[in-house]
C-alpha cells in the first residue's frame, strides 16, 4: 500500500499578482484624475466669475464637518470597544454558547474593533457634511432685535441657534446610544456581563462604563427636553404654528418637569457608577417613562379635551393674536394698507374720465399667448427661438413710461438639421442675437403686436444707444458649452446674424469678453474633454491659445451656484440696462423656524395656471424676504449680487459666511433700478398667506367668517389665476404706478366658492430710477376690502357671463368660421370708475398649419354689463353708454380682418336718383346672417345625428362664405 503526500496549495503566480495590483492602481489613478478634473474645472468656473471664495468655503466647510462627524462618531465607539475589551475579566467561566461565539469572532476581532468605528464614522461624517450650513449659520448668526412673545428670546435664536442645537443634540444622542449598545454587546461577549437564569452579573469596570454612558445619555436628553420647550413655538398646534393654550399651560411646563427628572436620573446613574447599586437609577428610569406618558401626553390631552375645546375661541384668542402678528411680520405683510372699497356696479357716460391714464396703458398683448406670432415675425432662422412665455418690463420712451412685452432671441441648436456637427454646435452657433420689445397696450390694424425693438440687426428705441450690445451668449436656452475667442488677427467663425454684406449670407464675429475659463493649453483641453466627454475639444484646431469655454450658461443656474443659500424666483427676465442685455433674478432667503408664524408650502403657493407645481417639493417655510437682486450679463455672463433687503438677518449671516460677495443696493445704477420689479413668487406667497391673515383680530380668525382664496383661472381647470403686472393708479394714488395685482374670492373648504370679489391686492413694483435709491412706495402692499353690501362678480362669473351671452356667442361663431380657433388672453381686473373693470383680449389663430394668434376682439365687463368689440376703446365706449371718458392704447387703430368678413358701417348705398338700393353692405349683412343660421343648423343636425340635414346645411354655409368672400373682393376693388 502506497500513499502520496498531499500536493502543496496552489499559489498565484507572482506576475499575475503584480499585474492585478498594477491594474488596480491604474484604475484608481484614472478615477482620481476624473475627480480632480471635475473639481478643478468647477474651481476654474467660480474663479473666472470672481466667486472662488464661495466654492472654497463650501469645500472647507464640507471637509471640516466630515472630519468632525467622523471623529465625533468613530472615536467614542473605538474607545468604548477598547475599554470594554481591555477591562474584560481574565478568569471567567463562560457558557458553551459564548465560547462558540468567541471562536467565530476572535479571528475577526481586530478588524471589527477598527472596522465598526470607521463604518459608523463614515456615515456620521457624510451626515455632518450635509449639515454644514446649519453650523456655519449658527457660528455667523446675528440678533434680529425682535423677541418671541412666550420666552422673550431674540428671534435670531430660532433662526440660527436652535436648528444647530437640535442637530448637535441629535448627533450626540446617536453617538451615545450606539456606544452604549456596542459596550453592552462587547461586555456580554467577553463575560463582563453575565445572565444566569434570573441573575444579572456585571463586572465593576463594565458597570462603571455602562452607568457613565447611560448617565451622559440621560443628561443629554435632559438638555434636549429643555430645548424642546422652544421648539413648540415653531411646531403646529391646532390651527396655528406655535404653542397655543395647551402648549403654554401643559406642554411647556411638562417638558420642563421631564427635563428635571431626566437630569435627576442621570445623576443617579453616575452614583451607581460609584456605589454599584442599580436599583435607584432603574426605578427612576421607570418613573421617567411613566412621567413622560402622564405629563408629556396625558395632561396635554386632558387640558385640550376638557378646557380648550369647550371654550376654544376665548382660550385661544391670545395665541391667535400671536400667530396673526408673527405671520404678518415673517411674510412681510405687516405694513399693508387696507382700504374699505364700496364698489359701484352701474355704468354711465364719462365714468372713466378720472382713470384715463390707467385705461390707456392696459396691457392687451398677453405674453403667454402671442409667443407664436413673435416667433413667426422675428425668428428669421430655424436655429433661433423665443421663450414660450414672454416677459413683462417697462421702458421710458420719449419721457413716458411704456409697459412692454419682451424676449431675447436665443439659440435652438436642435433645429440645425444637416448642419448638426460638433464644429457648428461648439464654435459656430455660439450666441443668440437681440431683444424684441413690443408695446403691451397697442396692436396693429390686423391684430399683430406693435414692435418697439425688433429685427436683425436690431433696430428700435434701444438700438439708438451707441453702446448697445445685442449678443446673447448667456440665456435660458443657450448651448451646453461653446468655445469662443481667438487672436485679433484671426478670421471670425461665430455666426453673428444671418445677414451679410457684399453678397455674404451672414455676418460673423469673435467673442471679445471674459465669459469663461481659458482653455488654451493642452492640460486644460484634456480636463474639459473629460468633463464634457468630447475628444474634439482636445484635438480641434478651433481651440486656440485665446479660447474660452462658456458653460453653465442659464442665468438662474449661474446665480444659484454663486449664491447657494438663495431660493430663486421662477421668472428671470431680460432687460437692457446701460446698453447691455442683462437677466434680472430675484433671490429669497427663507426659514421654517420663525416663532408663531404659519407654515406655507412654497411649492403650492407659487403654482398657478402659468407656473406648474415643481416636481421636487420645496421645504415648507414660515419666513421669506426678497433679500437679493441678482443680474447676469447676457454677453459675458458676469454675475452681480445686490443686497436688496440689507436688514434681513439671514442675509447678514450669509454675508458673514461669504464676505465680499454681495454688493449694497446703493451701487445699483439708475437704469438698473428702473427695471427692478417686485418678485412674482414672493407676491404669490404673500397672497396665499393673506387669504387667512388679512384680518387683524382673533375673533374673526377663530370664527373663520372671512377666509379668502385666489380664484381659479377661468380657462384652466383646478389652477389658480396668476398675478399680473400693469401700470395703473390705485384708489388713493395720485399717479399710475407699475404694480402687480391679484384678486380674492370667498374660500370654501369643499373646493367650491362663490364667485364674487372680496378683495383686490396690489403691490407697488416700481423701484424708481435714481441710482442707489429705492422709491418710497416700492414694495407697498395695498388691499381693497370690498364692501359685502355690493355684489361684484368674480373672474369665473364674468367668464361665464361672457360665454353665455348670445350676442357675444354669435360674434365668436363668426370668428371661428373656416379653420380658426379662439384663444382667450389674461382676464385683467382694474379698480377704475369707482368699481372693478374686467378686460380680456381675444385672439384668433388658424386651427391647422402655422398658428399665429392675432388680437381680434376685446371683452370688457363692469358690474353685470359686458361689451365685446374690435378694440378696447370701442368696447369701453359701448360699455359706458357710448362715451367712457377714456380710451385704450388702441384708440387710433382701425381693425381689419382679411380672413373674416365684417359688417360695414353703412348698410345701404344710395343711387344717383336718391333711392336706397341694396349695396355691398346690405348684401354682406344678409350673407353673414345666412352663414350664422347655417352654422347653427349644421351643429344642431350633427348633435341629432341627422347626416342628411347636416350635409344640406354645410352646403348652405359654404355658399354663404363664398358669397361673403366675393363681396369682400368687390368692396376691395
Amino acid at each position: 500500500m502506497t500513499s502520496n503526500s498531499a500536493p502543496p496549495p496552489a499559489t498565484a503566480h507572482p506576475s499575475r499578482r503584480i499585474l492585478a495590483i498594477s491594474v488596480a492602481i491604474i484604475a484608481a489613478l484614472i478615477a482620481a484624475f476624473f475627480v480632480f478634473a471635475s473639481l478643478y474645472t468647477e474651481f476654474l468656473w467660480f474663479d473666472q466669475l470672481n466667486f472662488a471664495s464661495v466654492l472654497t468655503t463650501q469645500w472647507i466647510a464640507t471637509a471640516t464637518m466630515f472630519v468632525v462627524g467622523f471623529l465625533g462618531m468613530a472615536l467614542p465607539i473605538f474607545l468604548c470597544i477598547q475599554l470594554a475589551y481591555r477591562l474584560r475579566p481574565v478568569y471567567v467561566r463562560l457558557s458553551s454558547q459564548l465560547d462558540r461565539y468567541q471562536e467565530v469572532i476572535e479571528p475577526l476581532r481586530r478588524l471589527a474593533m477598527w472596522g465598526m468605528p470607521v463604518f459608523f464614522g463614515v456615515f456620521a461624517g457624510f451626515a455632518a457634511a450635509g449639515n454644514w450650513k446649519v453650523v456655519w449659520l449658527w457660528a455667523n448668526g446675528v440678533a434680529t432685535g425682535t423677541v418671541d412673545p412666550e420666552f422673550g428670546v431674540d428671534t435670531g435664536f430660532y433662526l440660527f441657534a436652535m436648528p444647530f442645537y437640535s442637530m448637535l443634540l441629535a448627533f450626540v444622542s446617536a453617538v451615545l446610544l450606539l456606544s452604549l449598545v456596542i459596550t453592552a454587546l462587547v461586555s456580554y461577549l467577553y463575560g463582563s456581563v453575565q445572565i444566569a437564569g434570573r441573575e444579572l452579573r456585571i463586572s465593576k469596570p463594565a458597570r462603571i462604563q455602562l452607568a457613565v454612558l447611560a448617565g451622559i445619555y440621560l443628561a443629554v436628553q435632559a438638555v434636549s427636553l429643555w430645548l424642546d420647550r422652544y421648539l413648540t413655538l415653531v411646531q403646529p398646534e391646532g390651527r396655528i404654528t406655535g404653542a397655543a393654550y395647551t402648549g403654554v399651560n401643559a406642554t411647556i411646563p411638562g417638558l420642563a418637569i421631564l427635563s428635571i427628572i431626566a437630569a435627576v436620573v442621570a445623576v443617579l446613574f453616575f452614583v451607581t457608577a460609584i456605589i454599584g447599586r442599580w436599583r435607584f437609577p432603574l426605578a427612576a428610569t421607570a418613573l421617567f417613562i411613566v412621567a413622560s406618558l402622564v405629563v408629556g401626553m396625558g395632561y396635554p390631552w386632558v387640558v385640550t379635551t376638557f378646557q380648550v375645546k369647550p371654550n376654544e375661541n376665548s382660550y385661544q384668542a391670545q395665541y391667535y393674536d400671536r400667530s396673526i402678528a408673527s405671520t404678518k411680520e415673517a411674510f412681510g405683510v405687516a405694513d399693508m394698507d387696507v382700504t374699505p372699497f364700496k364698489a359701484v356696479t352701474d355704468t354711465e357716460p364719462g365714468q372713466l374720465r378720472a382713470d384715463a391714464e390707467t385705461t390707456a396703458s392696459v396691457r392687451i398683448m398677453d405674453p403667454a399667448i402671442i409667443g407664436p406670432t413673435v416667433r413667426q415675425l422675428e425668428q428669421y432662422r430655424s436655429y433661433y427661438q423665443f421663450s414660450p412665455e414672454l416677459d413683462i418690463d417697462r421702458y421710458e420712451i420719449d419721457g413716458k413710461t411704456q409697459d412692454t412685452v419682451v424676449s431675447v432671441r436665443d439659440l435652438d441648436l436642435a433645429k440645425l438639421g444637416g448642419g448638426d456637427n460638433w464644429n457648428n454646435r461648439a464654435a459656430v452657433y455660439t450666441h443668440g442675437y437681440g431683444l424684441v420689445a413690443l408695446a403691451g397696450n397697442e396692436r396693429t390694424s390686423d391684430g399683430e403686436p406693435v414692435f418697439l425693438e425688433r429685427g436683425i440687426p436690431s433696430s428700435g428705441f434701444l438700438t439708438k444707444t451707441e453702446k448697445f450690445q445685442p449678443r446673447v451668449y448667456f440665456g435660458e436656452t443657450s448651448p451646453e458649452y461653446s468655445i469662443v475667442g481667438a487672436p485679433k488677427d484671426s478670421k471670425p467663425v461665430e455666426i453673428d446674424y444671418p445677414r451679410g454684406q457684399d453678397g455674404a449670407s451672414d455676418t460673423k464675429t469673435t467673442f471679445e469678453g471674459n465669459g469663461g475659463p481659458r482653455i488654451g493649453n493642452t492640460f486644460r483641453k484634456l480636463l474639459y474633454a473629460m468633463k464634457f466627454q468630447s475628444e474634439q475639444i482636445l484635438f480641434s484646431n478651433l481651440v486656440n491659445e485665446d479660447s474660452q469655454i462658456l458653460y453653465d450658461r442659464d442665468p438662474k443656474q449661474r446665480v444659484q451656484k454663486v449664491a447657494p443659500y438663495l431660493t430663486l424666483d421662477n421668472d428671470p427676465y431680460p432687460s437692457v440696462v446701460d446698453g447691455r442685455i442683462v437677466w434680472i433674478i430675484d433671490g429669497f432667503t427663507t426659514s421654517a423656524t420663525y416663532p408663531y408664524s404659519t407654515t406655507v408650502s412654497l411649492r403650492d403657493a407659487i403654482a398657478d395656471s402659468r407656473t406648474p407645481a415643481s416636481v421636487v417639493a420645496f421645504d415648507n417655510i414660515n419666513y421669506i424676504r426678497n433679500s437679493v437682486k441678482a443680474t447676469v450679463d447676457a454677453y459675458d455672463g458676469s454675475v452681480t449680487l445686490y443686497a436688496w433687503d440689507d436688514e434681513d438677518p439671514i442675509l447678514k449671516a450669509w454675508q458673514n459666511v461669504y464676505p465680499s460677495t454681495v454688493k449694497p443696493y446703493t451701487e445699483m445704477s439708475g437704469d438698473l433700478m428702473s427695471h427692478v420689479r417686485y418678485p412674482t413668487d414672493l407676491f404669490k406667497v404673500q397672497r396665499s398667506v393673506l387669504g387667512v391673515y388679512h384680518i387683524d383680530d382673533a375673533s374673526s380668525f377663530a370664527q373663520e367668517d372671512n377666509r379668502w382664496q385666489t380664484p381659479q383661472d377661468p380657462r384652466t381647470k383646478d389652477k389658480v389665476q396668476p398675478p399680473y403686472y400693469l401700470s395703473m393708479k390705485m384708489p388713493g394714488q395720485d399717479d399710475p404706478r407699475f404694480s402687480m395685482f391679484s384678486t380674492f374670492i370667498p374660500a370654501d373648504g369643499q373646493g367650491e366658492s362663490r364667485e364674487v370679489l372680496m378683495g383686490y391686492l396690489a403691490v407697488d413694483s416700481d423701484a424708481g430710477s435714481k441710482a442707489g435709491e429705492k422709491s418710497d412706495g416700492y414694495g407697498k402692499l395695498r388691499l381693497l376690502e370690498i364692501d359685502t353690501a355690493t355684489t361684484v362678480p368674480g373672474p369665473g362669473q364674468v367668464q361665464n357671463t361672457f360665454d353665455s351671452d348670445t350676442s357675444i356667442a354669435d360674434k365668436l361663431n363668426v370668428l371661428t368660421l373656416g379653420k380658426s380657433d379662439v384663444r382667450y388672453g389674461n382676464l385683467l381686473t382694474l379698480p377704475v370708475g369707482g368699481g372693478l373693470l374686467y378686460v380680456q383680449p381675444v385672439y384668433v389663430q388658424s386651427s391647422e398649419g402655422t398658428k399665429l394668434p392675432n388680437l381680434r376682439k376685446v371683452l370688457v365687463a363692469f358690474g353685470d354689463r359686458v361689451a365685446f368689440e374690435d378694440t378696447l376703446t370701442e368696447a369701453l365706449d359701448v360699455l359706458f353708454g357710448g362715451d367712457a371718458g377714456a380710451t385704450g392704447g388702441d384708440d387710433d387703430v382701425t381693425p381689419t380682418d382679411p380672413d373674416t368678413p365684417t359688417e360695414p358701417d353703412e348698410p345701404t348705398t344710395p343711387d344717383e336718383g336718391g333711392t336706397d338700393v341694396p349695396g355691398p353692405g346690405s348684401e354682406m349683412a344678409q350673407a353673414l346672417q345666412d352663414a350664422k343660421e347655417a352654422l347653427t343648423a349644421r351643429e344642431a343636425a350633427l348633435k341629432s345625428g341627422d347626416l342628411e340635414k347636416f350635409a344640406a346645411q354645410d352646403k348652405k354655409l359654404t355658399a354663404a362664405i363664398e358669397k361673403l368672400l366675393a363681396l369682400e373682393d368687390e368692396a376691395g376693388k
